[in-house]
């Protein structure tokens, strides 16, 4: 397309978001408003009483709590303006806020990759070799981790900034989501977006090797356990792997899903439903998975509460 039909200058996206049906629309404000909610009352819960109680003041929680952390900005990045578009005739976002959107989203998104690989290999430290796991995993070391996986969603959101500010686009400025993403954006941009793709195919390889890493050390975990524990020991190391292979199933199986499937390959209501998952499901889903099914935090809410 010709640049003189072209601007850099755009001012405002249009965001589809859902069906247009009013029942439905209503139905859904409700449903993802009570979704929020109940994230951030989980993952602020999960935080608090993590910093509150001495006796989870391990690795495992440190990452966790970290890890609750990110999903309520990662939540709250994207999440809250959905009730809103449900109640708006115009369903829109300026420029600069669509920018802001893909690059904060991408941050966290990066960075809660390498918090589930920590999680894991903290799993995999304390079944498998558990007499140096307070050394490998000192307090330092586990600062110096969660440190470094913030870095590495910094570095990635900042590409992404490279690859999204100088962008020029068409006439065509409808985001076929409910929220603004990288991948709709270079589609209908004008410009060279050969950088574009590198970049994000990098990233959707990092958070592949990062799937890989938890792979792994559920496999090693799993095979250590079946041939030295109990039935109950079994049982519950299968019952931890279980939960956390849930989690990055569903946030990495999506979220790479979205990042390295060819356009053509799937329609844009089978790429909601994806986005969904990774984005409002899983921020929701983690305090549950590893708090309210875990018998240390269990025990730790009855003695903050005194609860007999």
């Amino acid at each position: 397309m010709a640049e003189s039909n072209c601007t850099q200058a755009l001012n405002e996206f249009s965001l589809t978001g859902f069906t247009e049906g009013p029942v439905t629309q209503v139905t859904l404000f409700l449903v993802f408003l009570l979704t929020y909610l109940v994230t951030i009352l989980g993952n602020l819960g999960t935080i608090a009483l993590i910093r509150a109680s001495p006796q989870l003041h391990s690795p495992m929680y440190y990452f966790l709590g970290n890890l609750a952390f990110v999903d309520l900005c990662s939540s709250t990045v994207i999440t809250p303006e959905m009730p809103v578009d449900f109640t708006s005739e115009k369903k829109g976002t300026a420029y600069a806020g669509c920018v802001a959107q893909v690059v904060i989203s991408d941050l966290f998104g990066m960075t809660k990759c390498f918090l589930l690989a920590m999680i894991a290999y903290d799993h995999y430290m304390a079944i498998c070799h558990p007499l140096v796991y307070p050394l490998v995993l000192s307090p330092k070391c586990c600062f110096q981790l969660v440190t470094g996986s913030y870095l590495v969603g910094l570095t990635n959101g900042m590409g992404q900034t490279i690859g999204t500010t100088n962008l020029s686009f068409c006439s065509s400025s409808v985001i076929d989501l409910f929220f603004c993403d990288f991948s709709p954006l270079i589609k209908f941009s004008s410009s060279d977006t050969t950088l574009r793709h590198i970049l994000r195919t990098s990233a959707s390889w990092v958070g592949v090797a990062s799937s890989l890493v938890v792979l792994v050390s559920h496999v090693a975990i799993i095979s250590a356990t079946l041939s030295n524990s109990s039935a109950e020991g079994k049982h519950k190391v299968l019952s931890t792997c279980a939960s956390h292979l849930t989690t990055v199933r569903i946030f990495c199986g999506t979220s790479l899903f979205m990042c390295l499937k060819p356009s053509s390959d799937s329609s844009r209501e089978e790429d909601k439903r994806a986005a969904v998952l990774y984005t409002v499901v899983t921020p929701m889903l983690n305090p549950l998975i590893y708090s309210l099914r875990n018998t240390e935090v269990k025990e730790a809410l009855r003695r903050l509460t005194n609860i007999k």
